[in-house]
């Protein structure tokens, strides 16, 4: 096990006088400036994207995504199996620099907290001031004409994001739409945006597309890590860039259905690796305090948070447009998981997200053109010691629960995080989803046969 220190630099000299909290530990030290003022790693990509459209975001908004930087490169590339003691949480320091670290230090702890409860992994976060000769990254035309967007919305290319955007788009909305691209998992987002342009316009210039990651090799010692828990702290960065942009306190949208939202662990397993709070009310009520301290008008919603993936699909403003195109959108965990048999990427169906949406399709539209590894669940009995089984089982098991004690369900959803910041009213709507979310995904899996082979 060993602790990591993730430092930033601007330049070479820029951490010649940097103090480490702990010496001793795993050092990666960081460029993030190619050139003489271009951020590397996929920033400066996003930053050009914005000002050929006319925008220019804060320079708070800017340290928030340099900050990302840093979070993606550890929590993608240290390896929870061979550097912590547990094969889980590990020890990461980071040292950022920012334009003020006053605003920053005082933000420290929140930043601690919001990262454990997105990762499991315990964060240090340490300030530093940028060099004088970069105190100002974004260089800001006189004249500007106000861009015209009404919000920002996250796009992934999922079925969740699909609905968000035929929603937003058939009312009216002006969205820019922002995407964080990097492997096939990602691979529908220009598909879907075309789709969508078909029948509400050209996408391109309100389709924004990052692509943000680092090398494998990129801290000494460690295989990459695969779990990914940190990629909302990335999403919401970027969207709050664009927002920051953006004249008004912007509606930074980011559709997920509220079941998979909450993600209350299936079992005792699950409260772990498997269960992701990239979305949890708690972690975007913390974002939405982290927004209002460094002074960014952004309000991040999720306007499907009291609503199933199927809710979200029959409620939908045009639900011919989504039956047609929902085949294109992308919900699986790993699609590369059609790789062991030989097979060209596609969804497994049998993954937690993978369930939910099947589900959602049989209930909206009771027939679903998505081609999964395992097309027909019921067709064979499913070996329960097999990875195919298990997530299965393990709604199976919530849903006897729930039918024989509907009262664990306000239990239950509190096993994810807490919810401190929300109404009893709005609590109530949180229990309502989950048990509601439990009883669709029970229309596809109450009658699979899992048995030990």
């Amino acid at each position: 096990m060993r602790r990591h220190s993730i430092i930033l630099s601007l330049y070479p000299a820029d951490t010649r006088e940097l103090i480490l909290k702990d010496p001793h530990s795993q050092i990666t030290t960081i460029r993030i400036i190619e050139g003489e003022r271009q951020l590397g790693f996929g920033l400066g990509q996003m930053l050009a994207q914005l000002s050929d459209r006319d925008m220019y975001p804060s320079e708070a908004a800017l340290d928030l995504a340099i900050l990302s930087l840093a979070i993606t490169a550890a929590d993608t590339r240290i390896s929870r199996t061979t550097e912590s003691q547990d094969s889980w949480t590990r020890e990461i320091d980071l040292y950022v620099p920012v334009k003020d670290p006053a605003l920053w230090l005082d933000n420290s702890n929140l930043l601690e907290r919001m990262l454990k409860f997105l990762t499991g992994d315990l964060w240090r976060v340490f300030f530093r001031s940028r060099p004088s000769s970069l105190e100002n990254l974004v260089d800001i035309p006189a004249g500007l004409l106000e861009a015209p967007f009404t919000s920002v919305c996250l796009f992934s290319g999922g079925l969740d994001s699909f609905v968000g955007a035929i929603d937003l788009l058939a009312t009216g909305e002006s969205p820019l739409f922002v995407s964080h691209y990097w492997d096939q998992g990602t691979s529908s987002q220009k598909p879907c945006a075309r789709l969508l342009g078909t029948i509400y316009g050209d996408m391109g210039p309100r389709h924004v597309r990052a692509h943000i990651g680092f090398p494998d090799s990129l801290v000494s010692g460690s295989a990459p890590e695969m779990s990914t828990r940190g990629r909302s702290f990335l999403f919401f960065s970027l969207a709050t860039m664009v927002a920051s942009a953006l004249d008004g306190n912007t509606p930074i949208y980011v559709p997920e259905n509220g079941l998979i939202s909450l993600n209350v662990p299936l079992d005792p397993l699950r409260l772990g690796a498997w269960s992701t709070r990239t979305t949890h009310p708690f972690y975007m009520a913390r974002w939405q305090r982290l927004l209002d301290n460094i002074g960014i008008s952004a309000r991040l919603e999720n306007p499907y948070r009291f609503k199933t993936k199927g809710e979200m699909l029959t409620g939908c403003v045009n639900t011919q447009f989504l039956k047609q195109s929902l085949a294109t959108t992308i919900s699986c965990s790993s699609i590369a998981k059609a790789r062991w048999k030989g097979l060209s990427p596609r969804h497994c169906g049998f993954c937690v997200p993978c369930l939910i949406r099947r589900a959602a399709i049989q209930v909206a539209f009771g027939e679903d053109s998505t081609d999964y590894l395992i097309g027909d669940l019921t067709a064979l009995p499913l070996n329960a010691k097999r990875v195919e089984a298990q997530h299965v089982r393990s709604f199976q098991m919530m849903r006897r629960r729930l039918n024989q004690h509907p009262e664990l369900a306000n239990i239950l959803i509190h096993k994810s995080g807490p919810f401190s910041d929300y109404s009893q009213g709005e609590i109530n709507e949180y229990i309502e989803v989950f048990r509601r979310g439990i009883v669709e995904v029970g229309t596809i899996v109450d009658d699979v046969i899992v048995r030990p082979s």
